[in-house]
C-alpha cells in the first residue's frame, strides 16, 4: 500500500477525539432529515454516534449545553486556494503531473480563516491560468503541522484529489498556451488521446517489462481521470465554454464537476442531461472578467429545478472563506429553496468530492465534523462559534487567538502570501 497513505491514516486516527461528547438542547440541521428544534448530537472516537430529539446521554460523556445555538454539518468547499498553492508553469499548457500536495503551506492563516467560516473539508486547487494546472487535493481542515495530517486517504491509500482543468478566457495567451477557444479544446483532446494510447501499451505489455513504455507521469495523471479515479474539476464560465467542457467529458467518458458556471442559467437542460454537478461561486460584487458578467443569484435555483446537483465554493480569496455561508443566503435570495441551499453547502459538495459516506450530514457513523452557530445559518447576524473536525474543536470564537482569524487584525494573516495575478496568468484566484 502507498506508504504516505498509511502515515496519513495513522496521523488522522491519532488526532481524532476519544471519549463521548454530547451537545444538548441545540437546534439541529442534520441535512439528512428535517430540522430538530431541540435535540442532541453525540460524538465519540471522531464519529457521530447519535442525533435526535430524544437521545440518551451516554454514561460518562462530557455534556455541552448548546441551548439557543444551531448545529449543522461542517461546510464543504469544493474549490479553494488556501495554503498559498501553485501549480503548473509556462513551460506547457497542460500539467497533469503537477501535484498541489507539493506546494501547500499548512501554516498559512487562510486555513484557520476557513475554519472560522465553518469549513471542515476543502478541495485545494492550483490556479486556472492553464488548460490543466495539476492535481488537486482534498483536505480535512485539522490543526496539523504538516500536510500529511490534513490529507484524506482514498480507497487505495493515496491522497484523495481531482484534476484541475480550465477553459474560456483564463488559459488563452501566448504560447505554449492556446490562442483560441477551439485550439484549447484541441490540445486537451490531443493529450487524452495520448493517454489512451499510453494506457493501451501498458495493457498490451501485460506486465512484461521489456514491452512497457517509458514511464510518463503526465500520462499517468490523465489515465486516472479516464478511469474515474480522479474527478475533472473544470473551471468554466461562459455558456459555450460550459458546453465544450461537457463535450470533452462525453467524448472521453470522464467524471466532471463544473466549477463557477456563471452562465449555467443559460444551459440548464444541457447540464442536467449530462448529469454534471455544478459548483457555483456566488458573489455580491460582480466583475473581474468579461466572461463572468452575467453571473447572478438565480443560477443555483434554475439549475436545481432542472435536476442538476448544485454546490458552492469560495475560490478563496475571491470569496473569503470566513463568509462562505453567505453563498447559500444569496442563492436563496435568487430563488433556491432554503433546504437545497444548506444541502449545497454540505452534502452536495461531499458528493462532488466522493466523500458522501464520511461527511456532509449529521448521521451516525459519519465523521464528527460539525459547526456550532449563534443563530440561523442564513442570517447575516449569525456567527460561527465553534468548528469541530473528527470530534476535535479546531475553532472557538470565544478564544481570543481564534477570534482574531474570524474578525481580522494584526497577526491574522501570518504566512499569507499575496496573490495578485492578472487574468490569464498562471493563477486565477
Amino acid at each position: 500500500m502507498y506508504k504516505l497513505g498509511i502515515a496519513v491514516f495513522c496521523a488522522a486516527a491519532a488526532w481524532a477525539q476519544t471519549g463521548a461528547i454530547a451537545f444538548t438542547g441545540a437546534r439541529i440541521v442534520p441535512i439528512a432529515g428535517p430540522e430538530i428544534a431541540s435535540g442532541t448530537v453525540v460524538i465519540q472516537n471522531g464519529k457521530i454516534s447519535a442525533v435526535g430529539a430524544s437521545i440518551a446521554t451516554p454514561a460518562g460523556a462530557r455534556v455541552i449545553d448548546a441551548k439557543g445555538k444551531v448545529i449543522m454539518p461542517g461546510l464543504v468547499d469544493t474549490h479553494s486556494h488556501i495554503g498559498g498553492v501553485d501549480g503548473g508553469d509556462s513551460t506547457a499548457a497542460i500539467h497533469p503531473d503537477v501535484r498541489v500536495l507539493d506546494s501547500i503551506n499548512v501554516r498559512d492563516a487562510r486555513l484557520q480563516k476557513a475554519q472560522a467560516g465553518g469549513i471542515t473539508v476543502a478541495n485545494v486547487m492550483p490556479g486556472s491560468g492553464l488548460l490543466n494546472s495539476g492535481q488537486t487535493l482534498y483536505l480535512k481542515l485539522r490543526d496539523g503541522k504538516t500536510i500529511d495530517e490534513l490529507i484524506v486517504p482514498g480507497p487505495d491509500g493515496k491522497p484523495s484529489g481531482g484534476m484541475k482543468f480550465a477553459n474560456g478566457t483564463n488559459p488563452r495567451g501566448a504560447g505554449p498556451r492556446p490562442g483560441t477557444r477551439a485550439k484549447a479544446a484541441a490540445l486537451v483532446r490531443e493529450q487524452f488521446i495520448k493517454a489512451q494510447e499510453y494506457r493501451d501499451k501498458i495493457r498490451t505489455a501485460a506486465g512484461d517489462a521489456s514491452k512497457l513504455p517509458a514511464r510518463d507521469l503526465r500520462m499517468e495523471g490523465l489515465i486516472e481521470v479516464l478511469e474515474g479515479r480522479r474527478v475533472a474539476h473544470f473551471h468554466t464560465h461562459r455558456h459555450d465554454d460550459i458546453l465544450t467542457a461537457l463535450r470533452l467529458a462525453k467524448e472521453f467518458q470522464f467524471k466532471i464537476v463544473l466549477q463557477h458556471v456563471s452562465d449555467g442559467w443559460a444551459v440548464p437542460n444541457e447540464i442536467a442531461a449530462a448529469k454534471a454537478p455544478c459548483s457555483l461561486i456566488v458573489i455580491d460584487s460582480p466583475g473581474g472578467k468579461i466572461e463572468a458578467k452575467d453571473n447572478n443569484y438565480s443560477t443555483a435555483g434554475i439549475l436545481d429545478r432542472a435536476g442538476v446537483l448544485v454546490g458552492f465554493h469560495t475560490d478563496d480569496g475571491v470569496t473569503d472563506s470566513r463568509w462562505f455561508l453567505r453563498s447559500a443566503a444569496l442563492a436563496v435570495r435568487g430563488g433556491l429553496a432554503r433546504e437545497k441551499a444548506l444541502y449545497a453547502m454540505t452534502m452536495a459538495g461531499a458528493i462532488m468530492l466522493d466523500m458522501q459516506s464520511r461527511v456532509g450530514s449529521l448521521e451516525p457513523g459519519k465523521d464528527a465534523d460539525l459547526v456550532i452557530l449563534s443563530g440561523d445559518p442564513l442570517s447575516v447576524y449569525s456567527h460561527v462559534l465553534e468548528t469541530w473536525v473528527d470530534g476535535v474543536k479546531v475553532f472557538d470564537r470565544a478564544d481570543p487567538k481564534d477570534r482574531l482569524y474570524a474578525t481580522g487584525g494584526p497577526g491574522a494573516s501570518h504566512d499569507q502570501g499575496h496573490a495578485l495575478h492578472l487574468c490569464g496568468e498562471e493563477e486565477e484566484r
